[in-house]
């Protein structure tokens, strides 16, 4: 059964504390001779791959709350009758299992079209954070904002919760994630309001998510509430732009250590040409809209320098890097996923197709989620 709790919730026990939970499958030794947590730290070193495919115990070592977690997609998915879901893509089964519904189930209050909007999409806004998905901002069908606590789903129990109320609900905002802390810059609330256009608030999971928002050095203005951005943690700091795609546009880096604003270097925000995303907030990219180059941003030089460029990766809308991966949603083709990994030499692309009759809102690369594999 899956369960909800409030942001005051203790965390996930560890896996140091969950080191009993493959005697839950009572079988066969994981490897004949030796103890199963000495087998178990031998077979940490395999590719999951290969563990799926050897054995039944070897699977269910895999998947459960004691073992290393690999790395998989999440993503939101729009469907024909206008729902909002988020679904689990495994790349080591290949299967797509949706995730449990969030209290009260929200997605049918989302708006992600209206008879003002033919033309485009209305951003429904969600991140990752410290090995979480971040269900941040939305719009009803009045247009107004649609989550007044935001919603976190836990990969390691499998389970949704509220976080604290933001003070004040917004849309067509700014927001990432840094240092393990949820950022949320500018936007429009019920109504336009400068102060709340240049405000900045912050959420820190790392103390088990239980503090409320706080507020940190504001804007110098509102000009950021013009569209729905994803910020980017990077070294530190925290990158974001205006405006989407190859628009002019203005540049802000947040420094976390100084709790200053600052304007985006020259060079970074030149090659700022469409959506972007960190790995591990050390490796920043880029993929270009228009020509389909995926860049990595060298700050010494400050220079984006080409990784690789592909057809696939035109009219890239949104991205997500983890893993060694990078994974683009793309305006014409939201019915795929389009995955980099930018590890291997030369980078490698290959396609996800999303279940039939959906496409991408957005996706994001998280741990995978703690269950039985039996089959």
């Amino acid at each position: 059964m899956v369960t909800t709790a409030t942001a005051d919730s203790p965390t996930p026990p560890s896996s140091k504390r969950n080191k009993l939970a493959l005697h839950q499958h009572p079988s066969s030794p994981l490897l004949p001779g030796l103890p199963d947590h000495v087998a178990q730290f031998c077979l940490s070193h395999v590719p999951p791959s290969l563990l799926f495919s050897v054995s039944r115990s070897w699977r269910r070592l895999l998947y459960s709350p004691s073992f290393p977690p690999f790395s998989s997609l999440y993503a939101l998915l729009s469907s024909s009758s206008n729902s909002l879901d988020f679904f689990n893509f495994d790349p080591i089964s290949s299967k797509w299992s949706p995730l449990p519904p969030p209290p009260n189930s929200p997605s049918s209050h989302l708006l992600i079209h209206h008879p003002s909007f033919l033309s485009r999409h209305l951003p429904v806004q969600s991140l990752s954070v410290s090995g979480h998905l971040l269900l941040l901002a939305a719009t009803t069908h009045n247009l107004l904002p649609a989550l007044p606590r935001p919603l976190l789903f836990s990969p390691f129990s499998n389970s949704w919760r509220l976080a604290p109320p933001l003070p004040t609900p917004r849309r067509w905002c700014a927001a990432g994630a840094l240092r393990g802390s949820v950022y949320v810059a500018s936007g429009i609330g019920s109504f336009f309001s400068t102060d709340v256009a240049r405000s900045v608030e912050r959420w820190d999971l790392k103390a088990n998510g239980a503090g409320d928002w706080e507020k940190v050095s504001g804007l110098k203005d509102g000009r950021f509430s013009r569209d729905a951005i994803d910020a980017v943690g990077w070294k530190g700091k925290l990158c974001m732009v205006n405006v989407k795609g190859h628009a002019l546009k203005e540049g802000l880096v947040y420094d976390l250590e100084k709790d200053e604003w600052e304007d985006m270097p020259e060079g970074m925000i030149g090659g700022w040409r469409g959506p972007a995303a960190a790995m591990d907030e050390e490796d920043m990219y880029v993929v270009d809209e228009v020509s389909g180059s995926l860049r990595r941003y060298d700050s010494e030089r400050d220079f984006w320098e080409d990784v690789m460029e592909s057809n696939r990766l035109k009219g890239a809308v949104q991205m997500a890097a983890g893993g060694g991966r990078v994974c683009v949603v793309c305006g014409g083709s939201r019915g795929e996923i389009v995955v980099v990994d930018v590890v291997a030499s030369p980078a490698r692309l290959w396609v996800e197709p999303t279940p039939p009759g959906t496409e991408v809102v957005a996706v994001h690369v998280l741990p995978r989620m703690n269950w039985a594999a039996d089959s």
